[in-house]
């Protein structure tokens, strides 16, 4: 059993890799493997909303690691977001590179267990969580909680290893991502699929 955890920071090693690198080490205490995807700073577009994905599974775009992404989550049996908090938001490279990997793409990903983790100097995390959340909701993903919100503090990846109860958050998040996908995966192992969705009823207010 595997689980993806996505770095949306520009800094590889800065306070949301010391977030998600907690919750790693705890999720492979349980015996699950992690990898972590960077997306790095490099220039991800925005969805253009070519739907040419709809046909392929796959992004028109090569030149950046959405694609990998996909690969990656399809792959994959959980996943944890990890973003820093800008102007009470998530990174805007972090969310462009998530509406390509789940616009017209997400139905592998449903019922994978996944998270949002961000990181703050003080505020804004609540809407960050909101945004990112809404990625796993609206593909049939359970949520997976912590003891708190899933949120850690600090200016310096040195700073976060000092928030105690931030890390004790990431450890909790990782135990209980951990025994959700055991519980999953015991779940099929005893004849308990998940549910059939029923066909898509798309409305709008247009008469």
């Amino acid at each position: 059993m595997k689980v993806l955890l996505i770095n949306g920071s520009p800094h590889p090693k800065g306070c949301t890799y010391t977030a998600l690198s907690t919750v790693a080490k705890q999720l492979e205490k349980h015996g699950l493997s992690t990898q972590m995807l960077h997306i790095g700073h490099k220039a991800v577009r925005g969805c253009i909303a070519c739907g040419k994905c709809a046909e392929t599974g796959r992004c028109i775009f090569t030149d950046d690691p959405v694609n990998e992404g996909i690969d990656l989550l399809r792959e994959s049996d959980a996943l944890v977001v990890g973003s820093p908090v800008y102007y009470a938001g998530p990174n805007a490279t972090l969310c462009a590179f998530l509406d390509r990997v789940f616009y017209m793409k997400s139905a592998p990903y449903a019922f994978k267990p996944a998270a949002a983790v961000v990181s703050c100097r003080r505020g804004g995390a609540s809407a960050s969580f909101d945004r990112l959340n809404k990625y796993f909701t609206i593909a049939r993903m359970p949520v997976v909680s912590s003891q708190y919100w899933n949120s850690i503090h600090g200016n310096t990846a040195e700073q976060a290893l000092q928030d105690k109860e931030g890390l004790q958050i990431m450890r909790t998040l990782g135990d209980n991502m951990a025994w959700l996908v055991k519980c999953i995966a015991a779940g099929k192992a005893a004849g308990i699929d998940h549910p059939t969705p029923e066909p898509w009823e798309a409305t709008n207010f247009i008469r």
